[in-house]
């Protein structure tokens, strides 16, 4: 792992949190975040895709990066997502996450154009070489079309920032497939809340996870029996899990997230558009598969999280 960080675990995507008038509410945003590190979260990612980064101002982005470094407190690594439509705005953010002090980047593709793979690497390329922060890549080709395969991962090899790459392609063979091209260069994450367990498995050292907003506890359990090989107790806790961790592959998971986070009472399930509310029919259906997991909430087996 390199020097410059200590990423690993579970990292949510954390959600932003609005008032009813859909304007941005600060303070509940805030609320949730101690709520994840009080619950024994290993890090947080802000201004994310759950966190609805393309629909936030700038000026709220920069407001939600100082909050979320005022409630870490240093307790747990902080790290902003950059999401912009072209490279110029992605340095932009960037420099205001060193101004703040937050403790590194995840950088996605620029969005809308969908870019030759040279081009990818020549976004990734421009926004690390302008900041000194530690930079996580960002693959998400479902959501966002842009494909960082192993080949382009391995391209950047030579860009000293760029600390770790995390994959929400479902493929788990990449990450084998970057170790065998690479090494250890970067430190691997999974993005996909469905396959952790393989990912892990395959070598992925944190997760950066979407239902762990509602369930940071049975998170943060399942990650780290997989990290310590035991499959055993990792399996009853995967399967009960994995119904609602179906729906951070849905286009919709933001709301289905939000929904679940409300429901468990850690946040609003408020989303901005073109993000509307879940159809009647699909809300009563994560409402069922909610009712069904809490009455069957499984008893965590002793993986050294601190008290709730």
């Amino acid at each position: 792992m390199s020097p410059r960080i200590s990423w690993e675990g579970v990292f949510p995507a954390v959600t932003t949190q609005f008032n009813d008038d859909l304007s941005l509410n600060i303070d509940a945003t805030a609320r949730v975040m101690d709520g994840l590190i009080r619950d024994g979260v290993s890090g947080l990612i802000v201004c994310g895709s759950v966190g609805e980064n393309t629909s936030l101002e700038r000026k709220e982005k920069i407001a939600i990066m100082e909050a979320a470094k005022a409630v870490a407190k240093g307790r747990v690594p902080v790290l902003c997502g950059i999401a912009e439509f072209t490279t110029a705005f992605a340095v932009e953010t960037a420099k205001e996450a060193a101004r703040i002090g937050i403790d590194g980047v995840m950088v996605m593709p620029a969005l809308v154009y969908s870019s030759k793979p040279h081009e990818t690497a020549a976004h990734f390329r421009a926004v690390a070489s302008a900041t000194d922060l530690p930079v996580m890549l960002y693959n998400n080709p479902p959501i966002y079309k842009n494909d960082v395969t192993p080949d382009i991962l391995a391209s950047l090899a030579d860009v000293e920032t760029v600390v770790c790459f995390k994959d929400s392609s479902g493929d788990t063979r990449r990450f084998i497939d970057t170790r065998n091209m690479v090494g250890d260069r970067f430190v691997l994450f999974a993005g996909l809340d469905d396959v952790i367990v393989e990912s892990v498995a395959m070598g992925a050292v944190g997760w950066v996870s979407g239902m762990s907003n509602a369930f940071p506890r049975e998170g943060e359990t399942l990650f780290r029996l997989a990290k310590a090989g035991r499959f055993a107790e990792a399996m009853p806790l995967y399967e009960w899990f994995m119904p609602l961790l179906h729906l951070d592959a849905r286009p919709d998971l933001v709301q289905c997230i939000k929904l679940c986070e409300h429901i468990m009472g850690r946040g609003t399930a408020l989303t901005r558009p073109p993000r509307l509310a879940l159809l009647p029919q699909e809300k009563a259906e994560v409402e069922a598969m909610m009712a069904k997991a809490l009455k069957n909430r499984p008893r965590l087996p002793d993986v050294g999280l601190k008290a709730a």
